[in-house]
């Protein structure tokens, strides 16, 4: 069985910004950075946009199918 050793933190940022700049370059990797996250909606706010585009009919079709002509 192998020991995990981590790196101290400021070695991980540097070769962390390291490998950015070189995959990227400085100028994407500052913008990379720098990106604020996206917020993800309210689970209720969501499903209410979804009700919203809804077709009640054509819902209930596909969630049931017509059962009759299983039988």
């Amino acid at each position: 069985m192998t020991v995990a050793r981590y790196l101290p933190e400021e070695e991980l940022v540097r070769r962390g910004v390291e490998a950015l700049v070189q995959a990227l370059g400085p100028v994407e990797t500052t913008r990379f950075l720098t990106l604020t996250p996206q917020r993800r909606i309210d689970v209720v706010q969501r499903h209410r946009q979804w009700q919203d585009t809804l077709v009640k009919e054509q819902f209930l079709d596909e969630v049931f199918g017509d059962k009759t002509s299983d039988l």
